[in-house]
């Protein structure tokens, strides 16, 4: 079991997303001490590392408490569940489609401007000889 105190400096997460995640649905099952405290267990600090994927990949929070949903809800869920991953899968795939476009864009440009500095410092070394 951890405390919250624990799960932030595991996870670079702060209190207050551990908490709000809480409030909106994505973590409701925390269990809690006889005080009130939170405590994390591992199959938490498992769901939180999917969560930090999932909002990696641009999911909308929305689509990630629907998904927490289902997944609560059961095995009966796992069409919606795959529907929705897979919707996500495939923006990944354009946003990384997009990224390799730009990073050509870029390497075009840092090419050019390399080839011109090296031109221009031989010009300017010709001429200090």
């Amino acid at each position: 079991m951890y405390t919250i105190s624990e799960v932030v400096a595991l996870t670079d997460l702060t209190a207050h997303t551990l908490r709000w995640y809480e409030r909106i649905g994505l973590m409701p099952h925390i269990d809690r001490s006889h005080t009130g405290q939170r405590r994390y267990r591992n199959r938490d600090l498992d769901w939180l590392d999917l969560v930090g994927k999932l909002r990696l990949t641009g999911m909308p929070v929305a689509d990630m408490v629907r998904y927490a949903e289902l997944v609560r809800e059961g095995e009966h869920t796992y069409g919606e569940r795959f529907d929705l991953l897979e919707a996500t899968r495939r923006d990944v795939l354009a946003r990384i489609a997009e990224l390799r476009d730009t990073l050509a864009v870029l390497d075009r440009k840092i090419d050019y401007y390399a080839a011109n500095t090296d031109a221009d410092q031989a010009l300017a070394s010709e001429r200090a000889s």
